[in-house]
C-alpha cells in the first residue's frame, strides 16, 4: 500500500463513498460532494483521485452491469478497502485532538 496521508479532496472523496454506500461510482460522487460543498466539482478530477485512491490501496472498485440506460455502459463502484477506513479514522482523529487544542474557541452559529 502506498501513502496514506490525505489530502483535503481526498478526504471528502473517502468520505462521499462511505456515505453513498453501494452506489459510489463517480458521477454519483461528484453530485453528493456538491451538494454538501457547494463547491463545483469536475468529473475528470473525481476519475484522477478515485485511480489515485485505488493506488493507494484505500478504495476498490468494480465494473456494474451494463444497463440500457447508459447505452450498454457499465458503472464503476468504489467501496473504501480496511485500510481506507482507517485512513478516515485517524485523519479524524487527528482533526479532533487539534480542535481539542484550541482554548476557548467555540464557533457560535449566526
Amino acid at each position: 500500500m502506498k501513502g496514506t496521508n490525505l489530502g483535503e479532496f481526498e478526504e471528502l472523496i473517502l468520505l462521499t463513498i462511505a456515505a453513498l454506500l453501494n452506489d459510489a461510482y463517480s458521477v454519483a460522487i461528484c453530485d453528493e460532494m456538491e451538494r454538501h460543498t457547494g463547491r463545483s466539482v469536475k468529473l475528470g478530477m473525481v476519475h484522477s483521485v478515485l485511480n489515485r485512491l485505488e493506488e493507494k490501496g484505500l478504495v476498490k472498485s468494480k465494473l456494474g452491469e451494463a444497463t440500457k440506460v447508459r447505452g450498454g455502459k457499465r458503472k464503476r463502484f468504489y467501496v473504501l478497502t480496511i485500510p481506507g477506513k482507517a485512513a478516515l479514522v485517524r485523519s479524524k482523529d487527528m482533526r479532533d485532538q487539534l480542535w481539542q487544542r484550541i482554548p476557548d474557541f467555540a464557533l457560535k452559529k449566526a
